[in-house]
């Protein structure tokens, strides 16, 4: 999770989350050379008597300063696009899980399962264990396996809500009376906080999430004492 004075984003848990990684550092390095070459030129223009006015006319530098951006820009939105692709593909899955928003907490139905199906609260201040994060803990975690393909199915009861994960790279709406879906892949084990991402009233900073990953063996003896309990 993110750490106080963080500048970056937070560690991937997930593959795509590593390509959103990559692309925005692509995507940075492609805005700071842009900045650094306009940076240099307005700086020769205010610090040297030897600019020549008959250069703002050369048709040389009006095909270079056209056709360059169009180049910067192909190469920042072929990478975008093969993610944007990658985002939307959903091919079987092993697990499909629908969560529901709700004023001010989160449903989660596991379909794989026949009764499955539990509420997800903001645990309070004074009901937090040692080590616990505040504002971000709930009653009951979302747990999945993990380096498996988890479809999630997103609606909401009352008004838009949003899903989002960050170190997951997820971040779906939830819009009443739509199913909206998305997908992603725990490569490792751990506990993942994310928060409602839409302003969705008063208590809205107060319905966070918790995904866990977990092995397999795990997740089935969690999903039995679910349904047992």
């Amino acid at each position: 999770m993110a750490h106080p004075s963080q500048l970056g984003f937070q560690d991937a848990a997930s593959p795509i989350m590593e390509e959103l990684l990559h692309f925005h550092d692509h995507a940075l390095m492609a805005v700071f050379l842009i900045s650094t070459l306009v940076l240099y030129i307005i700086t020769t223009m205010m610090t040297t008597k030897l600019t020549n006015t008959n250069a703002m006319d050369a048709q040389e530098i009006e095909m270079v300063w056209t056709i360059m951006p169009a180049i910067i820009l192909i190469v920042i939105a072929l990478p975008s696009l093969r993610i944007l692709y990658l985002m939307d593909e959903i091919s079987d899955p092993h697990l499909t899980v629908k969560a529901i928003g709700h004023q001010w907490y989160w449903s989660y139905e596991f379909t794989n399962y026949e009764d499955l199906v539990f509420d997800s609260y903001m645990l309070p201040t004074q009901n937090l264990a040692p080590g616990q994060f505040r504002l971000l803990e709930v009653d009951n975690r979302m747990v999945v396996p993990m380096e498996s393909p988890i479809r999630m199915l997103i609606s909401a009861e009352d008004v838009l809500h949003s899903w989002a994960v960050p170190s997951m790279g997820v971040k779906t709406d939830a819009i009443p009376g739509r199913l909206n879906q998305t997908t992603f892949i725990a490569s490792r084990p751990g506990v993942f906080y994310g928060q409602c991402s839409e302003i969705c009233g008063a208590n809205h900073s107060f319905m966070p999430i918790v995904v866990e990953a977990a092995p397999l063996s795990h997740f089935q003896k969690w999903s039995s004492s679910m349904l047992e309990a």
